[in-house]
């Protein structure tokens, strides 16, 4: 059973990003709220890692968790993109082959990055590739299987991002965190729990796609209908059952935002800031500005999570003149 990575388990994943993977900043972006509840925004740019995506810490760390035995005929995963590059690029620093799964709808960015990282791609309908994440195989395809969630090195890695935030941030009162499958927003819950951290983890998610509102409402996963939107690195039309019970423990709410509030603060961040973040990156951006207030959250800073910036060209120009893609 899946648990919050452990201070032990934190400490490993750190000493196994040392030297591969970088503390990533905190940039100030304006505040949000007004008055006395008005409280500052931070932005950690993970956008800024190698492959352009957070993803390469639980990448890093899962595959470095593997025996030569277990990586004698490679690995293989299903990802959307970002984890699939991050394992595409951990298993060249090992010198063993890497195939992905991909959903039919993956960016071409996104593809073509998997590619030049030298990774055999399938792919398949987003039903088919869900079934890959909850069976954990594909077909006959060879290579030991890397789950971008549901593993302990996964979380861990991803919980060193929780550590980052509360070294350079002890005053944080709220992290902001995209919701895909889970595996950041408990990981960086989980490791803020165990530095004695005060504050919360809010999951964001996108209108279109979001599961784990519908999970928190109904106190239980509940199937909901998906829609594609821009916003490619999250939403699924549930949430996956190994991480239920971490979320509902470690998280302390989501907040959905639509389609178009992404789009008007990715374009902000791409013309006051200059940081390109893909849809699921600017969404915790669109949640402090337009969500949070509502909600009154403690006072003290507010840290959005930047997870990525792999996002295709033609995206971004369209965003940039104003429409939402």
């Amino acid at each position: 059973m899946l648990h919050g990575p452990t201070p032990e388990e934190l400490e490993r994943a750190r000493n196994t990003l040392r030297g591969v993977v970088g503390a990533s900043p905190l940039l100030p972006f304006g505040t949000t709220g007004g008055g006395d509840r008005s409280r500052r925004v931070l932005l950690k740019l993970e956008n800024l890692q190698p492959t352009g995506s957070y993803k390469l810490r639980g990448a890093t760390c899962a595959v470095a968790a593997l025996t030569d035995a277990q990586l004698e005929e490679g690995v293989l995963t299903a990802s959307a993109g970002n984890f699939a590059q991050g394992i595409a690029w951990a298993a060249r620093r090992r010198d063993v082959p890497c195939r992905v799964v991909v959903p039919d709808h993956a960016p071409r960015a996104k593809l073509d990055a998997l590619r030049a990282l030298g990774a055999e791609l399938f792919a398949v309908p987003f039903e088919r590739w869900w079934r890959v994440l909850l069976e954990r195989r594909f077909e006959d395809v060879p290579g030991a299987f890397v789950h971008p969630v549901c593993e302990q090195p996964v979380l861990a890695g991803g919980g060193t991002v929780g550590l980052e935030i509360h070294e350079r941030c002890p005053d944080a009162a709220v992290v902001l965190v995209p919701y895909g499958g889970g595996g950041l927003a408990c990981g960086i819950a989980a490791a803020l729990r165990a530095v004695g951290s005060r504050a919360i983890v809010l999951a964001c998610e996108v209108a279109t796609a979001a599961p784990l509102a519908a999970a928190f409402e109904a106190g239980e996963p509940v199937a909901i209908e998906r829609r594609t939107s821009f916003v490619d690195g999250i939403g699924s039309g549930s949430v996956l059952p190994e991480m239920w019970p971490l979320a509902e423990e470690l998280l302390a709410g989501s907040i959905v935002v639509e389609p178009e509030a992404v789009a008007r603060h990715l374009r902000r961040l791409a013309l006051e800031v200059k940081v390109v973040a893909e849809g699921a990156g600017a969404v915790p951006v669109a949640a402090a500005l337009e969500e949070l207030p509502s909600a009154d959250p403690p006072p003290g800073d507010v840290v959005c999570v930047v997870t990525g910036g792999n996002l295709d060209p033609e995206v971004l120009a369209a965003v940039l003149g104003g429409a939402t893609p």
